[in-house]
């Protein structure tokens, strides 16, 4: 696997997002199954893997401490602080919470360490920038952190240009991360200048847009628990539009004889040695062909088409829905 900075930290271009395994787009897959893809992913290359104490309310943390925990040597680990899971009305019930004040974050840490079964995580992003909280507060808290030992690095997830400068100004940051693929341009209008001036590593979830770009779906049969089914360009009538799309992007993939997966994710690699992109998955097949983005080559002329093909003139949505837009700092078209 071709490497890239991560950071201090050199990692496989590729990394694997792990939400998917517990969390997000239906039920989680069996503990089993979830195990053989993080020990495949580490086998085939991947040196970096990515979880959050949200994802499954720390399950996600509980089985890469499980599976890999025995491999620690071997990859650089990345985990979330800031969106947890509280039972708030004390009835055993979690509920998604956005809280970046500095003692939740340490005491977060603190279980995520104990999850992972590590007594370091090597980046530590704040999963989401709590309002009610400066920037420079919660980023402290992180500092502190690094000064512990208990993190090696810091990262932001979902914030602005400005948000990161700011952040960046109390101590250095390592990597951000947010949503960027051929249907989420987001990044462009400024964060990723910002990192660039900066030196910060950019870390690219959800690179095959939720799916989207891997083939036609029906957007009907989403499982209840989907995300998806709150995310305008899903909803049916802006599904229908993006979809016609599609069939010209394949011929895309054929013409650059790799799979629409592949063509999505070597797009993102073509734009910057520092963007690392994330996928996740929950079945080894699908891994593997991710992984095999990493050796795609396109011309010049190939992703100028792909650019006018989709863009944000031609994706019919949001990427989020108004709440979930409230809850992120990113830029915006």
């Amino acid at each position: 696997m071709h490497q890239r900075p991560l950071g201090p930290f050199s990692v496989s271009a590729i990394g694997l997002g792990c939400m998917n395994i517990c969390h997000a787009y239906g039920s989680p897959i069996p503990e089993s199954e979830a195990e053989r893809l993080l020990l495949s992913a580490l086998d085939q290359g991947v040196t970096h893997f990515d979880t959050a104490a949200l994802y499954g309310f720390g399950a996600s943390e509980t089985m890469i401490g499980k599976v890999l925990s025995a491999h620690r040597n071997r990859f650089v680990l990345a985990s979330k602080c800031g969106m947890q899971g509280v039972d708030v009305n004390g009835d055993g019930k979690l509920v998604r919470v956005i809280d970046g004040r500095p003692a939740t974050i340490k005491a977060t840490c603190e279980a995520a360490l104990r999850r992972l079964k590590t007594d370091v995580i090597d980046l530590y992003y704040l999963h989401r920038w709590d309002r009610q909280v400066p920037i420079e507060d919660s980023v402290g808290a992180l500092a502190d952190l690094v000064r512990e030992g208990k993190i090696r690095s810091i990262g932001l997830s979902e914030v602005s240009a400005a948000t990161l400068r700011r952040a960046h100004a109390v101590h250095p940051i390592a990597a951000l991360q947010t949503e960027y693929s051929l249907w989420t341009r987001n990044p462009e209008i400024a964060v990723l200048d910002a990192c660039r001036e900066l030196g910060v590593s950019f870390v690219a979830f959800s690179p095959v847009a939720r799916g989207f770009l891997c083939g036609p779906m029906d957007v009907a049969a989403f499982d209840p628990k989907d995300i998806r089914r709150s995310m305008p360009r899903f909803a049916a009538d802006n599904y229908a539009r993006n979809a016609e799309l599609l069939p010209a992007y394949q011929q895309l993939a054929r013409e650059a004889g790799c799979t629409p997966a592949q063509l999505a994710i070597a797009w993102l690699l073509h734009q910057g040695p520092d963007i690392l992109p994330i996928p996740g998955t929950t079945r080894i097949d699908h891994l593997t062909d991710d992984l095999g983005a990493a050796d795609v080559k396109l011309s010049g002329d190939l992703l100028a088409q792909l650019d006018a093909l989709i863009n944000p003139r031609t994706v019919h949505g949001d990427r989020y829905n108004d709440q979930a837009n409230r809850e992120v700092d990113t830029e915006r078209f």
